[in-house]
């Protein structure tokens, strides 16, 4: 049995209903059920979001996480200390993987950042508190329908403020606001999602 349809909302074979967004392909349905809007308290977990979100701007997510394992592959599976130490070498090689997207300048972004992530937890401890510190106390928007989701609040561009005073780059509003929904900070599945009517159980 295929999926039904409303304007928002699909309900699969499954007889599961979701947000619209994840369609029908597998690896995106599971991603919709058990990552997308769940909590993340693990600093590598989280600097690896950010740092796809980075890759993602200008392209699909699904793209991403198609490319997620050969990210993690190339990258070390993100570990912020070997990711910081990388050397000009390490960006040659990395430009050069077809199996991931290479930009060069989202690669560079991607050492910086790792560089300056170390700094947070030097200062901070845990780059999981920092992060966390700006999540959103109310929810704006209306959750029954995507026109009423924002593509970005004043938490996401408190964010964004932050990180890029302190030296991060890819890290727009738009982009944290993504980061935000992706690790839990805020949820975002649509009233009716049964994800979302879980996250509130």
């Amino acid at each position: 049995m295929g999926a039904e349809r409303t304007q928002w909302l699909t309900t699969g074979g499954d007889g599961q209903t979701r947000c619209w967004w994840c369609g029908d392909d597998p690896l995106y349905v599971a991603y919709h059920d058990t990552e997308w809007g769940r909590p993340v308290h693990d600093d590598t977990r989280l600097f690896e979001k950010i740092c796809l979100e980075g890759f993602q701007s200008g392209l699909s997510w699904l793209t991403i996480l198609r490319k997620r394992e050969n990210f993690r592959r190339a990258f070390d599976h993100f570990n912020i200390e070997r990711i910081a130490s990388y050397s000009s070498a390490d960006i040659e090689r990395l430009v050069g993987d077809a199996g991931i997207v290479r930009h060069r300048g989202k690669i560079t972004s991607v050492v910086n950042n790792a560089q300056r992530c170390l700094e947070r937890l030097a200062d901070k401890g845990s780059f999981s508190q920092y992060v966390w510190s700006f999540a959103p106390v109310d929810i704006e928007g209306d959750r029954s329908r995507p026109p009423g989701i924002p593509s970005q609040t004043p938490s996401s561009v408190r964010l964004s403020k932050d990180l890029k005073k302190r030296g991060w780059s890819f890290v727009g509003p738009t982009t944290m606001y993504a980061f935000m929904q992706s690790v839990g900070m805020v949820n975002d599945h649509l009233d009716g999602c049964f994800v979302r009517n879980v996250s509130e159980a």
